[in-house]
């Protein structure tokens, strides 16, 4: 064999050497991902779907368990969630939509908003809404006084909608603390938040959602829901963990509010949700930063969660980082952009590592027992740690 010949069969084995070894990673990289929820889920019980990505390309895609213990259908990329708090982020690209065409500010007071609105809304702006500075009341506490004093007045059959939540809000004299002096998470803040859209825009809420973010990513199966109005496809109900057995808690009396977690999706769909954030498909980079911005308050002072535990605390007296619909703060040094959502039978996350390894790990669960937070983080630790 000649010197050209030699040189010729060395190069070809090293491309094809080359050329196999991303395929070896990659089933190496599915059986580590796959280990992770394999372990916690069962075919035969509500279960979760997994969507991983890195920078823009899919490397992981699963669903695990049944979307619903009657129909017995298995969950894939199709089947459609409740986001829950997933939602907020959606509601705050409505509204930076909204400031982008002239229709509100971020420094616009609830009282300009809603005229009628009490005295302690007139230092309540937007920017409070949006990054959980308002200190207005939490609403589910409101109606627990109201239930107090009346008695049962809501129930999953006629659930409390967004109007009522606002006219709760206006029978109040003064919220928890003065706006921007404290940081408590406020899902009374983006059920407002959702009126906003619906009053700045002329359209609903869901109208403008669709009209805005929905029909320009083609996100053709994300949808707000309202009961008796539209009807999910391919819908996953929720589930909580009963002794050893699982019942369907899919609904309770507050499931109907939108702007704080009122949304469907799927993973097929978030993947377009998560191209569009990286290329800045509905704000400019510049537009968007504001809401990428980590919240100070009044005094420059970091804020932290409140130090008494609750179900929408979820790290008491800690540090928290936030910005317009999402936490902001780092793991393991590494920028981030995250939310979770938790609601009666459902669990969601989406984790978007935002620097360098372009990483992001998105979880639906129909059941309440697991914690997609922490699986997430460890689909983060398998990359993190790869030496490739």
């Amino acid at each position: 064999m000649n010197a050209k010949l030699i040189i010729t069969v060395v190069a070809l084995l090293a491309l094809g050497t080359a050329a196999n070894t991303p395929a070896q990673s990659s089933g190496t990289l599915d059986k580590q991902i796959d280990a992770v929820f394999s372990g916690v889920t069962s075919p035969d019980s509500p279960g979760l779907a997994v969507l991983v990505r890195k920078n823009g390309q899919l490397v992981f895609e699963r669903g695990y368990g049944m979307r619903d213990l009657h129909s017995k259908v298995t969950i894939d990329a199709h089947t459609n969630f409740r986001l829950a708090s997933f939602t907020k982020q959606f509601t705050a690209m409505a509204i930076m939509l909204l400031v982008h065409d002239g229709k509100l500010r971020y420094d616009e007071a609830l009282t300009e908003i809603f005229p009628d609105f009490p005295a302690y809304g007139k230092t309540i702006t937007v920017r409070n809404l949006l990054n959980h500075t308002s200190g207005l009341p939490d609403y589910e506490d409101l109606m627990d006084a109201v239930e107090k004093a009346k008695g049962p007045v809501w129930t999953p059959e006629k659930q409390i909608q967004d109007a009522e939540v606002l006219e709760l809000l206006k029978k109040g004299r003064n919220g928890q603390f003065a706006p921007g002096t404290s940081w408590s998470y406020s899902n009374s803040g983006y059920v407002v938040l959702g009126l906003i859209v619906a009053k700045a825009s002329g359209k609903s809420y869901a109208d403008f959602l669709h009209t805005r973010i929905f029909a320009p990513l083609k996100m053709n199966h994300t949808m707000v829901f309202q009961k008796g109005k539209n009807r999910v496809a391919n819908r996953a109900l929720g589930h909580s963990k009963d002794g050893t057995t699982f019942k369907e808690t899919d609904q309770s009396s507050t499931s109907a509010t939108l702007g704080d977690g009122g949304i469907y999706s799927n993973l097929e769909d978030l993947a377009k949700w998560d191209d569009a954030l990286r290329n800045h498909t509905l704000l400019s980079e510049k537009e968007f930063q504001p809401g990428l911005s980590p919240v100070k308050l009044n005094d420059g002072s970091e804020p932290h969660w409140p130090a008494a535990p609750n179900d929408d605390n979820l790290h008491p007296g800690k540090p928290v980082s936030y910005g317009f619909g999402w936490f902001l703060d780092p793991y393991q040094g590494r920028s981030r952009m995250w939310h979770t959502g938790s609601t009666m039978g459902f669990r969601t996350v989406i984790e978007r590592f935002t620097e360098g390894s372009g990483l992001t790990v998105i979880i639906l669960c129909n059941r309440t027992d697991l914690e997609p937070e922490k699986l997430a983080l460890q689909v983060a630790d398998i990359f993190f740690s790869a030496k490739n």
